[in-house]
């Protein structure tokens, strides 16, 4: 019994101690400022200054029935409804075609994750000027081709939010075609082999072979472009700062708003808590129906 204690901890403290740093840090840096968020949600704090009252559910309440939240967290739902199929089918696209690719493989991967890597401020100015509607090329193009009055983008209010999506789409494709086409060179060649042998097409080969073998992957990415599509922030402060009107204020946005401008911390606490529990939902659900069409 002695000697069996004795291999345990030999087997089992090595490790812990190696992990524990990893714990510790994400104690200090995320564990605990959720547990003061939580706290703060419920106190009526609105300044580094000011000593927070416990106020109860009222911050909570106040929430169903403010329309500029319910207004954020509806254009959040449209632009996740739009951002995670485009950048996952374009991302899977890209991935294949890139893995058919013979020459020239490594520039091309390198130039579609290079938006990953290139300052979101930098991307959100220059796509700025991309999209005005009076001297933007993107307008100019629309009307050489013969569209007369090509959509107005950021200034108008039926198209700011398609256009932001555009962006978000453009920068974030590269970093997810990496992970699928990893996910792809990691399939075993044997069974494209089998399924060749066995009179299965490129297009059934790619249904019945690679997709099943990729959906690990494919899963994961879809819980990452979901988690990131909760999180926009930056494109949307610069290149609308929610406007025109309130047309693309979504969440992460509208929580700024509250805290850094309004200085309602604890109003502002209280909807980063309603955000936590939306995106743990949606994950609890995707890892629910996971075993419905992944297969490991």
């Amino acid at each position: 019994m002695t000697n069996r204690r004795l291999l345990q901890w030999k087997t089992y403290v090595p490790g812990t101690l190696f992990i524990l740093p990893a714990f510790v840090l994400f104690a200090i840096f995320i564990f605990l400022p959720l547990l003061y968020g939580l706290y703060m949600s419920f106190t009526d704090y609105g300044g580094f200054n000011i000593k927070p009252h416990l106020i109860g559910l009222d911050n909570y309440q106040k929430l169903m029935k403010d329309d500029y939240f319910l207004i954020s967290l509806k254009n959040n739902l449209i632009y996740t409804v739009l951002f995670v199929p485009l950048t996952m089918a374009l991302a899977l696209f890209s991935a294949i075609a890139l893995n058919n690719v013979l020459r020239l493989k490594r520039y091309l991967r390198m130039a579609f994750y290079l938006p990953q890597i290139t300052s979101m401020v930098s991307i959100a100015i220059v796509w700025g000027l991309l999209f005005n509607p009076m001297s933007g090329p993107i307008n100019q193009i629309l009307k050489a081709v013969g569209i007369a009055n090509p959509p107005q983008w950021l200034m108008s209010s039926h198209w700011a939010l398609l256009a932001i999506v555009l962006v978000a789409v453009w920068k974030s494709f590269g970093y997810y075609m990496i992970i699928l086409l990893a996910g792809i060179q990691g399939v075993p060649e044997y069974l494209y082999e089998s399924a060749k042998l066995d009179g299965a097409g490129k297009f059934q080969r790619f249904l019945y072979v690679t997709l099943p073998g990729l959906s690990p992957t494919l899963f994961m990415v879809l819980v990452l472009t979901i988690i990131n599509s909760f999180q926009v922030f930056d494109l949307v402060s610069v290149m609308t700062d929610g406007g025109p009107g309130r047309s693309t204020n979504v969440l992460v946005f509208r929580i700024y708003q509250e805290a850094f401008i309004n200085y309602r911390m604890g109003y502002a606490s209280a909807m980063s808590m309603v955000l936590f529990i939306i995106i743990m939902i949606i994950s609890l659900i995707q890892f629910k129906l996971e075993k419905k069409w992944v297969t490991y």
